[in-house]
């Protein structure tokens, strides 16, 4: 049996004590902020664990030696399948420390998040790099959209699953957010108190971004008015009835912005770097 078959066989469904079922915080608001509040996609049977065999390393990093790994998934609270790579020290002994690891907006598992997983299990750790819900691999609809409320969900979900492996001490979870993933996992630590550390990664605050613009530095010309704001809501509101007729689905434009001048010299990515230890709020001891 190979290693990575092993570590399969200990997230395979029935294995380790399933999760507590706890109760479903409403958190309205966030959708409004977004825009949209997705249906849901994919099965509804809560809590599957699957482990996907057979999978191919596709990443953007190369693959460490010194770790095992393996593609699992698991569904949150609305029933949306989540797919991840677990990543685990090799001749793991007992119950290890784990953390969760949030990709920046728009981005995938297979990039800067699971690059931090990987480097983090070398040094000791259970590590969980996942695709947030409507993007990469994970499952809901329609795709590609933005559900901040459904996002905080997801980091619970996945401490459901882990706290579920026989080979991970469920009161030694921590979570690092990188960029918009940072404030997600910080949300998720204020309602969810299995976490016991955070740390964050160029954390980015999202409500300031679409209240003033990409641009940062207090230059006035960067930011948006209050006249602005109310048109992109206006534009926003009429393009639900665009799609709701049957119109083509509009998406924002991404990371293809051009750059503001106070944004000069901050495109360096830490997908194609190395990660320094990350610190945390609390040690997990």
């Amino acid at each position: 049996m190979t290693s990575d078959e092993s570590r399969e066989s200990m997230t395979a469904p029935g294995s380790g004590r399933g999760p507590q079922r706890r109760q479903l915080l409403m958190m309205g608001g966030a959708a409004v902020a977004a825009g949209s509040l997705a249906a849901v996609g994919g099965s509804t049977t809560a809590y599957a664990q699957t482990a996907r065999r057979g999978s191919t390393w596709d990443k953007t990093f190369p693959r460490s030696r010194k770790v095992d790994h393996t593609k699992v998934s698991f569904h949150n609270r609305l029933g949306i399948e989540l797919v991840a790579d677990l990543y685990s020290p090799k001749r793991l002994r007992g119950r290890g420390r784990a953390l969760i690891v949030g990709h920046p907006f728009g981005g995938v598992k297979e990039q800067t998040s699971g690059l931090y997983a990987q480097t983090m299990a070398e040094r000791g750790f259970v590590t969980l790099a996942f695709d947030a819900s409507y993007n990469g691999e994970s499952g809901g609809r329609p795709r590609h959209i933005a559900s901040l409320e459904t996002f905080v969900e997801d980091f619970s979900a996945a401490v459901d699953y882990l706290g579920a492996r026989r080979f991970v001490a469920r009161d030694r979870i921590g979570v690092i957010g990188v960029c918009a993933s940072g404030g997600f996992a910080l949300s998720a630590a204020q309602i969810d108190p299995r976490l016991k550390a955070v740390a964050t990664v160029s954390m980015y605050d999202m409500g300031r971004a679409y209240r003033d613009g990409q641009g940062y530095a207090p230059v006035p010309s960067e930011k948006n008015t209050v006249g602005e704001r109310k048109r992109a809501l206006a534009e926003a509101a009429e393009q639900r009835w665009a799609e709701f007729d049957g119109g083509k689905v509009r998406y924002g434009g991404g990371s293809a912005v051009p750059l503001k001048p106070s944004q000069q010299g901050r495109t360096s990515s830490p997908s194609t770097t190395r990660p320094r230890a990350a610190s945390t709020r609390a040690p997990i001891r």
